[in-house]
């Protein structure tokens, strides 16, 4: 596909020092201009002052200036007013209001990691202690995979990715929203319908379900009162997941072991419904998960960040 990966993004908070504090012990690494950087996707995070938590960019990476085209085109086809620039398309999503932006970028390069060895019944991939129980070091992330969306009208924030700007759909949450690409991961962007347009999370890429639980450890120990919902494993996607929330109110996961579509014939898209939906096992997601505790303050724009 044209698309290729997911850029970085742009998010608003009323108290910025305490949020780029915590993305720092994150593990993110703060560059130049106030960006946060991974280990493999380069500048991907920026923080801002805004009067209430929201998400204000989106960029996406496109090969080429054909790719801009069609962008264009597709967009303003929607009735949606694109701004070009040298090597970059942007629009205004009609629903949430936040800017994305196709912007020509390379292709993100991982270098490829042996695979974990692991133990199983009748089968010895190793000898001596587990080499994730030997790990030190801080957690770092190797790339953004993905943010999540809450839209007040999720068909037409559908629209805009799929029909605008060329996302594919991996699967569907009956009646909610859907998962969306832009990579060969299973999904870069999940919109869901919500009664106030919010940023829900983002997502990072890291090692294995190891660094998964040692990241989410260490974050925890600084602040029990991050915890927000996890060790678990999604059926959308199939990933690992641990989700921590930001003193903005904003959730962050670290996650591995995402399911891969590089053949989009071999892929057929399900319809998820009930707990399905949100994940195969681990403890049930807190009402506060689904329900940020913060909405209703959102809905009325009186949102104090804790």
């Amino acid at each position: 596909m044209p698309l290729h990966r997911l850029n970085s993004l742009t998010v608003g908070v009323p108290n910025v020092a305490q949020t780029r504090s915590y993305y720092d012990d994150f593990g993110l690494t703060r560059g130049a201009e106030g960006w946060f950087h991974t280990r493999d996707g380069g500048a991907q995070l920026k923080i801002v002052e805004a009067p209430t938590r929201r998400l204000l960019e989106l960029s996406i990476g496109v090969d080429d200036h054909d790719d801009l085209d069609r962008i264009a085109r597709g967009v303003e086809r929607l009735g949606i007013a694109v701004l070009r620039g040298e090597s970059s398309v942007t629009a205004r999503e009609p629903v949430a209001g936040f800017e994305i932006t196709a912007r020509i970028a390379a292709r993100l390069a991982q270098d490829e990691l042996p695979p974990t060895p692991y133990n199983g019944p009748g089968r010895i991939e190793r000898s001596g202690r587990a080499p994730g129980v030997l790990r030190e070091g801080g957690v770092a992330p190797r790339k953004l995979g993905h943010v999540v969306v809450g839209t007040t009208d999720h068909e037409a924030t559908m629209r805009l990715f799929v029909e605008g700007l060329g996302f594919k759909v991996s699967d569907y949450i009956k009646d909610h929203g859907a998962f969306l690409r832009c990579s060969t991961d299973h999904h870069n962007v999940l919109v869901m319908a919500a009664p106030v347009n919010f940023l829900h999370h983002t997502s990072w890429q890291v090692d294995d379900v190891d660094e998964v639980g040692r990241g989410a450890q260490a974050m925890l120990e600084d602040d029990p009162d991050r915890h927000v919902w996890g060790l678990g494993r999604h059926h959308a996607g199939s990933n690992f997941f641990w989700y921590l929330k930001d003193p903005a109110g904003n959730f962050s996961e670290y996650y591995s072991d995402m399911d891969c579509i590089v053949d989009d014939q071999l892929w057929t898209p399900e319809t998820l419904e009930g707990a399905r939906g949100l994940f195969n096992w681990g403890p049930p997601p807190p009402p506060s998960f689904l329900h940020p505790e913060d909405l209703a303050a959102l809905m009325t724009g009186a949102h104090q960040a804790g």
